[in-house]
């Protein structure tokens, strides 16, 4: 044992503000980086000395995958003989059966980050609303009360059902950070339940949008997961490595030798890391075999069900520094030449990624959110906070910037109180972002006690008591007081009715 790990050790043990759940998957963490055996390319070992690249805590010793995306409604089709479990006759076995497969499905964070489509694989079994509601209401406070953190992620949608309706009824009602949620939108999705969604929104920061019909062109079924990654249903996000491009600048001798040589070399390490990581947790720790998931068909060992991911952020930092902009009027988000050369960057890392064979499945970009190491690094492709021009232009930005990450991202906009009483004007927002190109979409209440940090929710006033030494049931406010603190998430531009829909 080194000294490192028994600071940790004591860190864990000794901490007030962590519960036992918490200290447990810690100290499994520790024991994991313990020992390091993935066998990674000299260039990407001088990528992660160098800071550009991370393995997101994922650990020394992976042995199951990041994300795990079952096929829920095969198992209420099927039941499940490792669990011992029938398909289910009512809403009680429903419940009851998802909350058992949930409860035993190998990922990182030691729960799973997805738990189905909701209201699709709850409606069948709905013939009396009020205990309906009694059982979805069971399900959403089991969930919220024994997460350790708040990344699992529900989804609803693109259909209007009873099940639909009372998840976003029950949800702006409990008030609580978990589950994460998104709301699949597509063009037939009716525009009553769109509004309820949004009056949902504004009240509870969730759901979140999804433009369903860019999402299934690019990844087939799909679900949201997490922090509004996408994956294929009854695939895996074996890893993710990701790319911070605020430290590629000191890499560069210029701009086009940003493009020409670092980009292709940094996306070498990126994927020559990933391929180390998968290699492990499938050749060497044999994670499907190692898993009743795999034998009953609910995930999938095939091609385009196995996505290595690509995380990045830090690309406005990157277009600045490269380009050496300190004049607002110039700089990402705002600048001609500053957007034009970040869409450049984003082109080449995508290029890049498409001419590398991939010897398990297939890359994934993904626009990466903040996490607490992350000082000075904006989120994905992200305009940084304070910087944010009116609000079509973002919105223009965002699209342009993230036109590629086909394996997820997500912008968020808190709006002020008086939008409220007109969820309309978020709709339109919505939908011509999404005539436009644009992926995903956030949405929130600036004066809401449960907010949108990154991917994921958490409420104020459980960061002001964590702040107090008070221990908290959901790590999630761990990671969004320090992300508030370092990233200052929180200081959005808040948006009012005023601004121009004009994209």
């Amino acid at each position: 044992m080194t000294n490192d790990m028994t600071q940790d050790i004591l860190y864990t043990i000794k901490n007030p503000r962590v519960t036992f759940r918490q200290r447990l998957k810690d100290m499994a963490k520790i024991a994991e980086n313990s020992v390091e055996l993935v066998e990674y390319t000299e260039k990407s070992k001088e990528y992660f000395a160098s800071g550009a690249m991370m393995d997101m805590f994922e650990g020394k010793t992976p042995y199951r995958t990041r994300y795990c995306v079952p096929d829920y409604e095969l198992f209420m089709k099927q039941g499940s003989k490792f669990l011992m479990l029938e398909p289910p006759k009512d809403i009680w076995d429903a419940v009851g059966n998802l909350l058992c497969l949930y409860h035993n499905i190998p990922a990182d964070g030691g729960l799973p980050v997805y738990i189905g489509c909701l209201d699709e694989l709850l409606e069948p079994f709905i013939t009396d609303e009020k205990e309906a509601e009694k059982a979805i209401r069971f399900l959403l406070t089991h969930v919220d009360r024994t997460i350790s953190n708040a990344f699992c992620h529900a989804n609803l949608g693109p259909r209007d059902t009873r099940a639909g309706r009372i998840i976003l009824k029950l949800t702006a009602e409990m008030q609580r950070p978990c589950p994460n949620m998104t709301l699949l939108y597509r063009e037939d999705t009716p525009d009553d339940y769109l509004m309820a969604a949004f009056e949902t929104a504004i009240a509870a920061a969730k759901p979140s949008f999804a433009n369903d019909a860019l999402y299934r062109r690019d990844m087939g079924n799909y679900a949201v997961v997490s922090c509004y990654n996408v994956l294929p249903i009854g695939g895996c996000g074996l890893t993710l490595v990701r790319l911070n491009m605020h430290n590629l600048p000191k890499l560069a001798k210029d701009p086009e030798d940003l493009l020409e040589r670092v980009i292709p070399d940094a996306v070498t390490a990126v994927c020559d890391a990933i391929d180390s990581r998968v290699d492990f947790i499938v050749n060497e720790c044999h994670y499907y075999e190692n898993t009743f998931l795999y034998d009953e068909g609910l995930i999938k060992k095939e091609k385009d069900y196995m996505i290595g991911m690509f995380g990045f952020v830090g690309l406005a930092e990157c277009v600045n520094g490269v380009l050496g902009l300190e004049k607002p009027e110039e700089r990402f988000g705002k600048g001609k030449e500053a957007d034009d050369f970040g869409e450049k960057i984003m082109r080449r890392i995508k290029e890049e990624i498409d001419k590398r064979p991939c010897p398990f499945g297939k890359y994934g970009l993904h626009a990466q959110v903040g996490v607490m190491e992350d000082a000075g690094s904006t989120p994905g492709g992200r305009i940084p906070i304070g910087e944010e021009p009116e609000l079509p232009f973002q919105i223009t930005n965002f699209i342009r910037m993230h036109r590629d990450c086909d394996a997820g991202c997500g912008e968020l906009f808190p709006f002020e109180e008086t939008v409220k009483r007109n969820p309309q004007y978020l709709a339109d927002i919505m939908k011509g972002a999404f005539r436009s190109g644009a992926r995903y979409l956030s949405f929130y209440g600036s004066d809401s006690d449960l907010v949108r940090v990154t991917g994921y929710l958490v409420k104020k006033s459980d960061i002001e008591a964590f702040r107090n030494n008070k221990a908290t049931l959901n790590e999630a406010t761990v990671n969004g007081s320090e992300v508030q603190r370092n990233l200052h998430l929180l200081d959005r531009k808040v948006r009012g009715e005023e601004t121009s829909l004009d994209c």
